[in-house]
């Protein structure tokens, strides 16, 4: 399996990198999926001129193929103005609209402080929900007082745990429709024999094996009546009945 880690850190070491980092591994251990990270600040000047142009150049064009032959995605970005970063945006905006369409995605912030924590649930969730991505229950904040407390690594491993879950779920459900073969169609009844079948000329005479056929007794349906023509209302004439009507007529 693979899985594709996107970060917007812009600083080097950046704390954005090492939240996305820490998912990863934990992920990984839980899956044996094949990391691969994707540094958006690298593809700044790409991603802008994809947006003016229309054209990725080499470097996106790689980053945005793994995004979307990932089995599963996690996703980090700083906190910019109480959101995501423009340039974790901006990435998503040149990404086909439906490269993430039933992917399982593991969303995660960092920021300065704890009060920004509910970006996660008014900004990132809804993004991805709107890419109609699988975004795992758990999503992870990182304020810089969580770096080294227990409840951050707590929270890593949870939300790692929902998304190795949600990845080998869809993997094990694709390949068993794959494998899955269509069941083989029943074998008609074998044909009975030439001696095991009646003659013509057996089931002219009534001497089938049947009993109901061979006996006269069985019981044949009975006949419909049929009406005759004694039994139908006698047609009266017109004439006679305007007569009947009026009797002057009859004079």
């Amino acid at each position: 399996m693979r899985l594709v880690v996107v970060s917007a850190g812009l600083s080097v070491p950046s704390s954005t990198r090492l939240l996305g980092d820490r998912l990863a591994a934990a992920t990984a251990e839980r899956t044996d999926a094949e990391v691969q990270v994707v540094e958006l600040r690298d593809l700044a000047v790409e991603i802008a001129h994809n947006l003016t142009n229309g054209f990725p150049g080499p470097r996106l064009s790689s980053a945005l193929d793994a995004v979307k032959a990932a089995d599963g995605l996690i996703v980090v970005t700083p906190v910019f103005s109480a959101s995501y970063s423009g340039l974790f945006k901006s990435f998503f905006d040149v990404l086909d609209r439906d490269a993430l369409a039933g992917k399982p995605v593991l969303v995660a912030a960092t920021g300065g402080t704890a009060r920004h924590s509910l970006v996660l649930e008014h900004a990132l969730r809804p993004l991805f929900a709107y890419l109609r991505a699988i975004v795992v229950p758990t999503a992870v904040y990182a304020a810089s007082e969580d770096w080294g407390a227990e409840g951050l690594a707590g929270r890593v491993q949870r939300a790692a745990g929902e998304l190795a879950g949600l990845m080998a779920g869809l993997r094990g459900g694709a390949a068993g429709s794959v494998s899955e073969s269509a069941p083989e169609p029943e074998s008609a009844p074998e044909l009975a024999s030439g001696s095991e079948l009646a003659s013509g000329s057996e089931l002219a005479s009534g001497s089938a094996s049947s009993p109901e056929l061979a006996s006269g007794s069985a019981s044949s349906p009975e006949p419909v009546p049929r009406r005759t023509e004694s039994a139908l209302p006698a047609v009266i004439p017109f004439e006679q009945q305007l007569a009947a009507l009026d009797p002057s007529r009859s004079a």
